[in-house]
């Protein structure tokens, strides 16, 4: 390999990317998260990025005291950084002559897949192992790859670019790919629980957040979305929250209630949200204000 040598220490990792070549500043924020019964609560985001520039696809580590995330730098290279929320500063975790983006636990804990910008512009997920062994590329036949989910180790969504774009169920142990979706959009994410994640299906006049039994390969119809929104996540407990502009939706009895609005702090263009597997944090893309 030539250029930038592949650098990456994972192994303290144990704990989902489009590249696009226009890119907008965002920020990382994190607050405290809690969910009694039906009643979830969000506490005062603290922007733990806090620069100019590109930060965004936050993942978190399995003991949600840290976050992994896609960081564009003066180098103007998109790899993988880590910021551990107690303390600042945050790590760079690969540094390669392609980009990463979508750092994204493995269903073994024992490597962390990544959507990767190939030096020829193909786009297909790769594996790094967090002992730090060489990084091997998954379903090789399968690009180009925009986001994925992992539901287990036989089950695998994603995101492929295309006109229109397309959602595959794929199987890296047997390489089948069953196309299940087209017209899609960016959010894919896993529901808490069970064997299947959810989708958007775009359409002209609404929206769905749509969900796949990876079983049975089926997909059923679960809320129509608020215009102008399309990053959610589910709560331990199955309720859906989404981003939308300054505030967080949750879904109620057949429509969406106000969790929480962020525009008397200023946060706006609310974006992709994810939220810790201790269920105690909730980690959301703003758009960047420059350092405060």
């Amino acid at each position: 390999m030539t250029g930038r040598s592949l650098r990456y220490t994972l192994g303290w990792l144990l704990g989902g990317a489009m590249p696009l070549l226009a890119q907008g500043g965002s920020d990382l924020y994190v607050a405290a998260f809690h969910e009694v019964g039906t009643h979830v609560t969000i506490g005062r985001p603290v922007n733990v990025t806090n620069r100019i520039g590109y930060d965004n696809q936050p993942a978190f580590t399995v003991d949600g005291r840290a976050l992994l995330f896609t960081s564009i730098r003066e180098d103007a290279q998109a790899d993988i950084w880590r910021v551990t929320l107690t303390t600042d500063g945050a790590q760079r975790i690969t540094q390669t002559v392609e980009s990463e983006y979508s750092a994204t636990l493995t269903p073994d804990r024992l490597a962390i897949t990544v959507i990767r910008v190939e030096r020829d512009s193909t786009q297909r997920l790769w594996r790094f192992p967090l002992d730090g062994s060489a990084p091997t590329v998954v379903l090789p036949s399968l690009k180009p790859v925009g986001y994925h989910v992992w539901v287990n180790e036989a089950n695998l969504g994603a995101f492929i670019l295309g006109a229109p774009n397309a959602l595959v169920l794929a199987d890296p142990r047997t390489e089948r790919v069953d196309t299940l979706a087209r017209d899609i959009g960016r959010a894919l994410v896993r529901v808490p629980g069970r064997d299947a994640f959810t989708f958007v299906q775009l359409a002209r006049d609404t929206s769905w957040i749509n969900e796949v039994d990876v079983r049975t390969r089926t997909v059923r119809r679960v809320a129509p979305l608020p215009p102008g929104s399309e990053y959610h996540l589910w709560t331990p407990s199955g309720q859906l929250i989404v981003t939308a502009g300054s505030r967080l939706l949750i879904r109620g009895r057949d429509r969406w209630d106000v969790l929480a609005d962020f525009t008397a702090s200023g946060i706006r263009g609310l974006s992709r949200i994810t939220l810790s597997p201790t269920g105690d944090r909730v980690a959301f893309v703003a758009a960047d204000e420059g350092v405060r």
